[in-house]
């Protein structure tokens, strides 16, 4: 509101994140919130004085304290317009739509956004779950031969250094940023997206996934339904359709050693999982 909604010379669309818009939206974080410590010293005197052993102490405790203000309060401590109060009463009217959106996830990248606002109307809650679980980790995990998780959000692991001991891979026996296979990824989308009441492999691989669904044809795929590469050796999400109405498909590949929004290039069946 600061920055979009102000006079007609000063404003600026907020929409596109360059430097410098990101810049005003870090001054505009810290003018609502602040951060304020002290150290408090604390002397344990010996326990007793009248032996030969000095066992006094100084503890020290950090205390740090988070403040932050509220929208209102923002409102007047940077004078809003009148037209900028009536776009931020119309902004926070939306918050439950906006948290709708993003569900739980801290930060989601643009392609990822534009495939959650692309999803049909007419899907169900429980295939609109499973793309946005999938979407929430587009670009943030590396590919981890035989990696798995079956955490309810971020997994503490992920990212640090851990030894490759899954069989039939290059990089079995090397050390590499902790992560998720093809398979252990759709297992943590299907996981999150049923807040843990189902497993999609049951315990097994990309083949068992592929046992526990139905095959369709490419004509009947729809968004949370499984792609799979010749012989199960690779498993996708499908994420919806672009612009030319190709296929999206949401995996976690070796090839770009993250979880990514690609086309359906290279996978060969479609399956729709017993879970719809």
């Amino acid at each position: 509101m600061k920055v979009a909604g102000s006079d007609e010379v000063n404003a600026t669309d907020v929409a596109t994140l360059d430097p410098e818009r990101i810049e005003k939206l870090k001054a505009v974080f810290w003018d609502m919130n602040s951060l304020s410590s002290y150290v408090e010293t604390i002397n344990h005197p010996d326990s007793n004085p009248d032996d030969d052993v000095d066992d006094s102490w100084t503890e020290k405790i950090l205390h740090i304290t988070i403040a932050h203000k509220t929208a209102a309060d923002m409102s007047g401590i940077y004078h809003f317009s009148e037209k900028q109060k009536t776009l931020l009463e119309d902004l926070l009217a939306e918050r439950d739509t906006l948290l709708e959106l993003i569900g739980e996830v801290t930060f989601i990248c643009a392609e990822a956004a534009k495939v959650i606002r692309n999803l049909p109307n007419e899907i169900s809650p429980e295939r609109k779950a499973v793309i946005k679980a999938a979407c929430s980790l587009v670009g943030k995990v590396n590919y981890f031969w035989g990696g798995k998780s079956l955490t309810i959000g971020w997994d503490s692991r992920w990212g640090t250094l851990q030894k490759v001991t899954a069989d039939k891979s290059p990089t079995t026996g090397t050390y590499r940023p902790y992560g998720m296979d093809c398979s252990g990824f759709v297992d943590w989308v299907f996981y999150n997206a049923s807040d843990s009441e189902y497993i999609m492999s049951h315990g097994g691989g990309a083949a068992a996934q592929h046992s526990y669904c139905q095959t369709i044809s490419s004509d009947e795929a729809m968004p949370g339904d499984l792609v799979f590469y010749p012989d199960d050796e690779h498993i996708g999400i499908v994420a919806g359709r672009d612009a030319d109405g190709n296929y999206l498909i949401i995996h976690c590949s070796s090839g770009y050693n993250n979880v990514v929004i690609t086309g359906a290039e290279g996978f060969t069946s479609i399956g729709r999982p017993l879970l719809y």
